[in-house]
């Protein structure tokens, strides 16, 4: 499954939504990914139901196509902040 492909998704599922997905750093395959995401929708969440609502905007995709997925979830505030 292409990056691009992943970005999509998680971008579609989760409104006003940026997504940024790479290989994970210090891996040796291609399964294992990192994703930053960017969205509104995060405000009052836990960190927990944020991780769980990109999971979600994934889908089986986290069973077939995406081994591993290393996820930094933010609103656009913290983005801002870090």
């Amino acid at each position: 499954m292409d990056l691009s492909d992943i970005e999509a998704l998680i971008e579609a599922e989760l409104e006003d939504a940026d997504a940024t997905v790479t290989h994970a750093r210090d891996k040796h395959d291609d399964d294992h990914l990192a994703a930053t995401v960017v969205a509104p929708e995060f405000e009052g969440m836990p960190l927990v139901q944020q991780h769980q609502a990109v999971y979600d905007a994934l889908g089986d995709h986290m069973t077939t196509d995406i081994h591993a997925l290393e996820l930094s979830t933010y609103t656009p505030e913290e983005y801002d902040e870090a």
